[in-house]
């Protein structure tokens, strides 16, 4: 069996339009909206760390289980309009996608399962039988700046890929460079400068990658 190529999305902003944090957060009113999506902001320009308002926001806004299936079907309604489409072409000529994402796996599970996506690394949230939040999985790498490397470094000694290509909105996203063979900043929502300035490839549709990955052809 030849080695897989595997092409690795952000969710947020990249896959989707939103940030599900920033929903969850916009679900308890305007006022913990805007504070929630400030941190959020500030983290993924990199000018905090993102530890520094992970639990911050969940504390904050203490989402049950039934605001994030909400979330989940936002996803889903706010597809990259491309996305089903270049998926479908990255994985005719070998690529294998998949989402590398700080977001939520409760919440990114639906929009994997739209755009044929099997396997998402993100965050897990805890809810009690009566979905009530109980908080969230502070182990997984993405929670903390430097951990989406990490994930790819994993992904790297389970699958052993004859390539890695990661594709993302923000700084969080850009670290993973150091682990990837090609680094894609992504635009269609948000341009983050540095995200711009350093990548590899920057693109504003998903439609452009299979084009840029021709190489691997």
């Amino acid at each position: 069996m030849s080695a897989p190529r595997l092409i690795l999305f952000d969710c947020d902003s990249t896959l989707s339009s939103i940030e599900g944090i920033d929903e969850l957060g916009r679900l308890r009113g305007a006022a913990i909206f805007a504070e929630v999506e400030a941190m959020t902001t500030a983290a993924m320009e990199g000018r905090i760390p993102v530890e520094s308002v992970f639990g911050r926001r969940l504390e904050i806004i203490r989402p049950n289980a039934s605001q994030v299936a909400e979330i989940g079907r936002m996803y889903v309604a706010t597809a990259e309009p491309t996305a089903v489409q270049t998926l479908a072409e990255l994985r005719q000529r070998g690529w294998t996608p998949m989402i590398v994402s700080g977001g939520f796996r409760n919440a990114i599970r639906p929009l994997a399962d739209h755009l044929g996506i099997a396997r998402v690394e993100a965050v897990d949230l805890h809810f009690a039988v009566d979905g009530t939040y109980t908080g969230f999985d502070e182990t997984y790498p993405s929670t903390r700046s430097g951990g989406k490397p990490e994930i790819v470094q994993r992904l790297r000694a389970e699958l052993r890929p004859a390539a890695v290509v990661m594709v993302g909105d923000g700084v969080s996203d850009l670290e993973a460079k150091t682990a990837a063979d090609l680094f894609v900043g992504f635009g269609r929502y948000v341009t983050r400068d540095r995200v711009r300035r350093e990548a590899d490839h920057f693109i504003n549709s998903l439609a452009d990658l299979p084009g840029l990955l021709a190489r691997w052809a």
